[in-house]
């Protein structure tokens, strides 16, 4: 399917690894010009390097901390007219109530929900004002939706976005913006695998019994970056020009899936 994409400018934050590394190849693929930001340059310059020898686009890379808004706004003016922006950085980490404390709290909000909220409100007026609309993806997390006592900050966090997404996409449509998120469930990263090797260690004394847990997925398996980069490739592109305002769960049915 051909989305049209070639020519266009994305902005891609925590794209140096995983589920962000992987949506920069595809939108490489598809033609778009690059700005990418994550907190170590020289990881995005192994991402630079990789994709400058497969596809001919342009690729700017941005080491920040996007958990201080200044860095955020920053990162928008040295970005400058962008067609798309896809908000990725950022990780919230498991414990109850009790365990994850306000420090950690606040450092992980920062930087999974504010910096979503504060880049998106550095590009979303240039969008507007330009007259050819663009596309906001917010990629949030099956924790907003699954909701857990043993993921309390991350539950809240991925529920805030996935209501900032749906709130902000019903309106920005009518100035030709869209706004959407996506919802992952388990995929298929080097950060997956150590959260699971962790687990497996602490219930089995055995991290290599880590892929034990693919039985409780759908098809066993966890969803691979590619399918959640193709997702966003299709968001992003004209073929979805009606769709704002809504969250994508990209999970295998895990959200709904019921005991049998």
């Amino acid at each position: 399917m051909e989305l049209g994409l070639a020519g266009r400018t994305a902005l891609i934050t925590g794209a140096s690894k995983g589920i962000g590394r992987a949506i920069a190849e595809g939108l490489a693929a598809e033609g778009c010009h690059l700005h990418l930001a994550a907190r170590t340059k020289a990881d995005l310059e192994t991402v630079r390097e990789a994709i400058g020898a497969r596809w001919n686009v342009n690729v700017n890379v941005h080491p920040a901390d996007l958990s201080d808004g200044d860095n955020c706004r920053a990162l928008a003016a040295a970005a400058g007219d962008l067609d798309i922006l896809v908000n990725n950085a950022g990780a919230i980490p498991g414990g109850d109530l009790l365990a994850i404390e306000e420090p950690r709290w606040r450092q992980a909000w920062d930087l999974k929900v504010f910096g979503y909220v504060n880049l998106a409100r550095a590009v979303y007026p240039a969008m507007q004002a330009r007259g050819r609309g663009g596309v906001i993806i917010n990629i949030i997390g099956l924790g907003g939706e699954l909701l857990s006592a043993n993921y309390i900050a991350g539950s809240a966090g991925n529920a805030a976005l996935m209501a900032f997404s749906r709130a902000l996409g019903a309106d920005s449509f009518d100035s030709g913006v869209r706004v959407v998120g996506i919802n992952p469930g388990m995929v298929a990263t080097d950060r997956m695998r150590t959260l699971l090797e962790t687990r497996a260690e602490r219930q089995f004394g055995d991290k290599s019994r880590w892929r034990e847990y693919m039985k409780e997925l759908p098809q066993q398996r966890a969803a691979e970056p590619r399918e959640v980069a193709d997702a966003v490739a299709f968001l992003a592109s004209d073929r979805a020009s009606y769709i704002s305002g809504t969250v994508l769960t990209i999970d295998g049915g895990t959200a709904h899936r019921r005991e049998r």
